[in-house]
């Protein structure tokens, strides 16, 4: 069984929430912050308890590995730590790191961060130096179970300045048809195509009980206009759905990215890591947002039942979406 097996199922029993641990010292309550060793030893803290108070609201968890690189050799045991808690708990673990390099730097990459202190269960990946660059981590699909999600269209400002390029050579054949796409006409190809279409080759070569194939695609929900193509041309694609929240997504633009509620994992992260910074009561903690002295009264354990609160009121959000998209779709 892939890791993304694993992912299908948790998904089915807990929702398609994404806990995003892209975790700032600054998101700490600022008593906890104050009261710690570090700044490190804060977020391990803030971690935990995020960690214990959403692990059976949320299918599995994204950690930034930028957060804790910037804080040292510290912010790095933080990581590393971060990791083993997760596993200690069963929560399924994507290490949000991006490399792509190639040939033995990937090598080595993979088994950073597929072994050892930094372990987790699925990686990002940048697949702009060929498909070259993301063979060796597909490799412990193999060996190990472990997944993947490869950038194809992201949900960041600078998206277009690269992954909406328009490609002049001809689609494969099996896409063109417009898969998708109302009326079968077919639109532009442009560069995330040529990275889904690769993608969905791999797929078809490493594929596991439920359909999806070992490594699976980041695909943001920004783009509601795109939303259904792209899932209907993708079907066994998987994917890592940022953009929520913060960015603009809502649930009914994820919902399009998902296949009856599955098929995908819908990452947040400020919206939940933050929650406590505008919870309801949070006057009676003497967190106020007028009041920043009183703000230090806020401990991990009420920021931790605020991030819990935003992580089921965000999967609610989306089952919803989902039945009334399914509805709408009824003969």
């Amino acid at each position: 069984m892939y890791n993304m097996d694993k992912l299908f199922e948790a998904v089915a029993a807990r929702g398609p929430v994404c806990v995003g641990l892209d975790t700032a010292a600054d998101y700490v309550p600022p008593g906890e912050r104050q009261r710690a060793s570090s700044d490190a030893a804060a977020i391990l803290a803030f971690n935990k308890a995020i960690i214990d108070a959403t692990i059976d609201a949320a299918a599995c968890f994204k950690v930034q590995i930028a957060c804790y690189e910037e804080l040292g050799l510290a912010g790095l045991e933080t990581y590393a730590r971060t990791l083993k808690y997760l596993r200690e708990k069963k929560g399924l673990v994507i290490a949000d790191i991006k490399r792509g390099d190639i040939a033995d730097t990937a090598l080595r990459y993979a088994k950073s961060h597929f072994e050892g202190d930094f372990e987790a269960d699925f990686v990002t990946l940048s697949p702009y130096m060929g498909m070259y660059s993301i063979e060796p981590w597909f490799s412990y699909a193999q060996s190990r179970g472990k997944g993947a999600f490869v950038l194809m269209r992201t949900s960041n400002r600078g998206m277009r300045d690269f992954e909406y390029l328009e490609l002049k050579t001809d689609p494969p054949a099996e896409n063109a048809a417009g898969a998708g796409v109302p009326g079968g006409s077919v639109p532009p190809r442009r560069l995330y195509h040529a990275v889904g279409d690769k993608l969905a080759e791999l797929a078809g070569t490493r594929r596991g009980v439920y359909g999806y194939g070992a490594f699976g695609a980041v695909l943001g929900c920004t783009e509601r206009e795109e939303a259904a193509a792209i899932r209907g041309r993708y079907s066994g694609l998987f994917f890592l759905i940022p953009g929520y929240g913060a960015q603009g997504g809502a649930a009914d633009d994820a919902a399009l990215l998902l296949r009856k509620g599955n098929g995908g994992v819908v990452n947040a992260s400020r919206s939940i890591l933050k929650a406590w910074t505008a919870a309801p009561g949070a006057e009676n903690e003497g967190a106020a947002a007028d009041n920043p002295a009183g703000r230090d009264g806020v401990n991990n354990a009420f920021a931790a039942e605020a991030a819990r609160g935003a992580a089921l009121e965000m999967r609610d959000a989306i089952r919803k979406a989902v039945k009334n998209r399914d509805r709408e779709e009824e003969p």
